[in-house]
Order: structure tokens, then C-alpha cells, then sequence
């Protein structure tokens, strides 16, 4: 199998794996009762009324949604990432960077990010399934336990605020650090005022 065949059918398995999973999701929420929601929405409420910690409502994390989404379209994460691979430690951070061409809220805390994958000879874009949650007005990108066919599962923790990135990431048995600047001009300022 050349290699562009190999590049077509990684897409297509990518492509069918995330329009199941974003079936399986929308019927997953479609389901949702409002006191699954509710409980849901009070997990990530902060208890403390003070000033600085605001309490982020349904309407605000709408608002947040569509300003991630517009926020993580055609957007560059430049840095450098470390590894924790026996022997590395004194190895200074290596540069990396990941484009985003799109992201898709799916629903709840799910996304589809359509990621440049850059590894190895391998050069495809590809729907990313994530998982992306708020720490208040923070979000978290999570990718869990994702197998990209012919590069292996890969996991990653990314906090983006302002114009910077930081996180951790996992490529299988190996994973380290990783940190940066995004490519936008403008800074992901999203504090909802009460």
C-alpha cells in the first residue's frame, strides 16, 4: 500500500469514527433529563460568590462556546514540548506546533477539532474527537485515549488563556509538557461580567 492510499484510508476511518461519535452524541444529549442537565450545570459551578469567582450560567457558557469555536478556527499552536523518555532529562524542550483549521461544538462538552497532524512522513488533516471543559472562564482541551491509525493513541491535557497554551500530553508510552503561543492576533478574553 503506498503511502497515499494509506493517507485516504486513514482519513476515511477517521472521518466514519467521528460521525459516529458525533451521532452517538447528539442522540446522548437529545436524552438528557433536565435534572441530569442541572446536575451537570452545578459541577461546574464555583460555590464561592465572591467577585472573583463569578458564577458562569447556561447563557454564559453559550456565549463562551461561540467564542471558542470562532477563537480555535484556523489558529497555530507554536511552542515547545519536553518528554519524560529515560534519558532525556537534561534534553532542552523540543519546538512542536498543531494547526487547527476548524473546530465543531458538538454538543455538551464536545467537540470535533479538524487538526494538521504533522508525525513521522505522515502530513493529513483530520476531525480530532475532544473533549472540552471550562474552569470557569478557562478551557480545557482534553483528548482522551484517541488512536490515530498508523500513529498510535495519543492524550493530552491543553489550558489555553489569553494568547498562551500549556498542558500535558501522552503519545502511547511516552509524554511530557507541553507550552505556547496561539497564532491569533487577538487574546481569548472571555470573562462574562455579572
Amino acid at each position: 500500500m503506498n503511502q497515499f492510499s494509506f493517507l485516504r484510508n486513514t482519513f476515511n476511518s477517521m472521518v466514519l469514527t467521528c460521525l459516529i461519535l458525533v451521532l452517538l452524541q447528539v442522540g446522548l444529549f437529545a436524552g438528557e433529563t433536565p435534572s441530569a442537565q442541572q446536575g451537570n450545570t452545578a459541577i461546574q459551578h464555583d460555590p464561592d460568590d465572591s467577585p472573583s469567582h463569578p458564577k458562569i450560567t447556561t447563557e454564559d457558557k453559550n456565549l463562551l462556546n461561540q467564542k471558542l469555536q470562532r477563537f480555535l478556527t484556523d489558529i497555530t499552536f507554536r511552542g515547545h514540548f519536553t518528554t519524560n523518555k529515560k534519558g532525556s532529562e537534561k534534553e532542552p524542550p523540543k519546538q512542536d506546533e498543531y494547526t487547527i483549521t476548524s473546530a465543531t461544538h458538538v454538543g455538551g462538552d464536545y467537540w470535533l477539532l479538524t487538526s494538521r497532524i504533522q508525525y513521522k512522513d505522515i502530513d493529513v488533516t483530520l476531525p480530532v474527537p475532544v473533549i472540552i471543559r471550562w474552569a470557569s472562564t478557562t478551557p480545557l482541551i482534553t483528548l482522551e485515549e484517541v488512536t490515530l491509525p498508523g500513529m498510535g493513541t495519543f492524550s493530552a491535557r491543553v489550558l489555553i488563556h489569553r494568547n498562551r497554551y500549556a498542558g500535558t500530553w501522552q503519545h502511547d508510552d511516552v509524554g511530557g509538557h507541553l507550552f505556547g503561543t496561539l497564532s491569533k492576533s487577538e487574546a481569548f478574553l472571555n470573562i462574562p461580567k455579572q
